[in-house]
C-alpha cells in the first residue's frame, strides 16, 4: 500500500490554516477557501477535528490496534459531540452515496479522497465490518463526501463515482476503486472507464457525460466546501453523530463510538406510553 500521499494526518494548527500534508496541491474551490462555514460552536469543533480528535485517537503504528482502541478511546457517548456538525448528516432518502436507513439513530459522515491510501484501508479492513454490525440493522448510516485533496486525479475520481452512483453503482465503483492495488494505477480517464466497467455500470456513455458534467463538479465541490468549513484538511475524516474521528482508526475504535451515540440516541428517545411533545411545545399526557 503506497502511503506517500496517502499518509495524510491532520497537524496540529488551527484548522483554517492547515493545507493536505505530503505536498499535496490543494484542489480547494475559492468557495472552499471561505472561514469556517457553521458558526461559532463549529471553529471549536473544527479545532477538535483538527488538532484534539486527531491527539486523542491518531493512527500510532507503534501501538496494535487492541492497545489503541483500549487505551484511548472514550465510551463516553456525550464526549467531543458538537450539535452543530451533527446537523450536517443530511439523512436524504435518495442519497445515492449514501447506505443506511435515514431514520437510522446513527449517521456517520465520511470525508474521503479516493487517492489516499489510508482511506482504502478504512474502506477495505472496517467499513464492511459496520455495515454487516450496524447498518443491515438499522442502527447506522453511513454517508460519503466527496473530498479530493490531492490533485487533478482526485477531483476526477471523485466525479466519476459521482456519476456511478447516478445510475444505482457508487459503492460499487466505491469497492473497486478502493480493492488492494487500485491506489497504483491511478485514475486517469481509461482506467476510471474500467473501473466504472468493474462496478457494473450499465451505460458508460452516460457515465462518461456525468462525470464530465457541471452537475459532477457543483456536487464533488459542494462535499469539498463542507469538509474545509468544518475545518477537515486531511483523510479520511468522520463524524458520528456530530462527535470527529481523525484517520483510518481500528475497527474497535469505530465501534465503540457507534455503540456510545446508538447509546445516546436510544436514552433520547421517549418511551411508548411516556410524556410526549405535541406540535406547539406543549407537553401531552
Amino acid at each position: 500500500m503506497s502511503t506517500s500521499s496517502s499518509n495524510s494526518k491532520p497537524k496540529p494548527k488551527p484548522a483554517s490554516k492547515s493545507a493536505p500534508r505530503s505536498g499535496a496541491k490543494s484542489s480547494r474551490t475559492s468557495s472552499s477557501r471561505k472561514p469556517l462555514l457553521y458558526g461559532a460552536a463549529v471553529v471549536i469543533a473544527a479545532a477538535a477535528l483538527g488538532f484534539v480528535s486527531y491527539r486523542a485517537t491518531a493512527p500510532d503504528h507503534s501501538k496494535s490496534p487492541s492497545s489503541l482502541s483500549a487505551a484511548d478511546v472514550t465510551t463516553d457517548p456525550d464526549a467531543e459531540v458538537y450539535p452543530e456538525l451533527e446537523k450536517l448528516a443530511r439523512r436524504d432518502a435518495d442519497d445515492r452515496l449514501a447506505l443506511g436507513r435515514a431514520d437510522a439513530p446513527v449517521v456517520l459522515v465520511e470525508y474521503a479522497d479516493f487517492k489516499c491510501g489510508y482511506c482504502g484501508k478504512f474502506a477495505r479492513d472496517t467499513e464492511p465490518a459496520l455495515v454487516k454490525k450496524y447498518v443491515d440493522n438499522g442502527t447506522l448510516r453511513i454517508e460519503w463526501r466527496n473530498f479530493p485533496i490531492f490533485g487533478a486525479e482526485s477531483e476526477a475520481a471523485a466525479r466519476a463515482a459521482w456519476a456511478a452512483g447516478q445510475q444505482g453503482r457508487f459503492w460499487q465503483f466505491h469497492s473497486a476503486a478502493y480493492a488492494e492495488g487500485a491506489l497504483e494505477k491511478g485514475f486517469g480517464k481509461a482506467r476510471l472507464k474500467a473501473l466504472a466497467q468493474q462496478a457494473g455500470v450499465p451505460d458508460l456513455e452516460r457515465f462518461a457525460r456525468d462525470a464530465d458534467s457541471p452537475a459532477a463538479s457543483e456536487a464533488v465541490s459542494k462535499d469539498q466546501e463542507q469538509g474545509y468549513g468544518i475545518g477537515a484538511t486531511s483523510t479520511p475524516s468522520f463524524l458520528v453523530n456530530g462527535r470527529p474521528i481523525a484517520g483510518a482508526q481500528p475497527t474497535e475504535t469505530f465501534v465503540q463510538v457507534i455503540e456510545a451515540a446508538a447509546e445516546k440516541a436510544r436514552a433520547s428517545t421517549p418511551r411508548p406510553g411516556s410524556t410526549g411533545t405535541d406540535s406547539t411545545g406543549s407537553g401531552t399526557e
